[in-house]
């Protein structure tokens, strides 16, 4: 008996608000400074949400839509803008890890003496 398996589709498992927002929320925390898992990630939300009616709310064709969240796609950032507030989702700017601040060394100059 042959296995049959199926490709695994991130649509599948975003159900809520709630799913879309904490699995955009992870890609860019993932992304690796090129944007293109958060362009990914749109897609998969755009797909799950309804990409037609995603079209209508954002001003911009289907095929546009679809050929910007595409894997060849080099959507402008106002695009990528326009799809995240028709997706009603907020993005919100907050500090990034706070790096280990190093003291200063000091080293004690032989010009100038230890005074008590």
């Amino acid at each position: 008996m042959a296995e049959k398996f199926t490709r695994w589709d991130a649509v599948d498992y975003l159900k809520s608000e709630e799913d879309m927002a904490h699995y955009l929320d992870a890609c860019f925390d993932d992304d690796a400074g090129d944007g293109n898992l958060i362009r990914a990630a749109l897609n998969d939300i755009a797909r799950a949400r309804g990409m037609t009616q995603l079209a209508r709310d954002t001003g911009l064709t289907r095929e546009g839509l679809y050929r910007a969240l595409s894997p060849e796609g080099n959507p402008e950032f106002s695009t990528m803008l326009k799809v995240i507030k028709a997706l009603k989702i907020r993005l919100r700017a907050a500090p990034g890890v706070p790096s280990k601040v190093k003291k200063p060394n000091r080293k004690r100059s032989a010009e100038r003496p230890l005074t008590v």
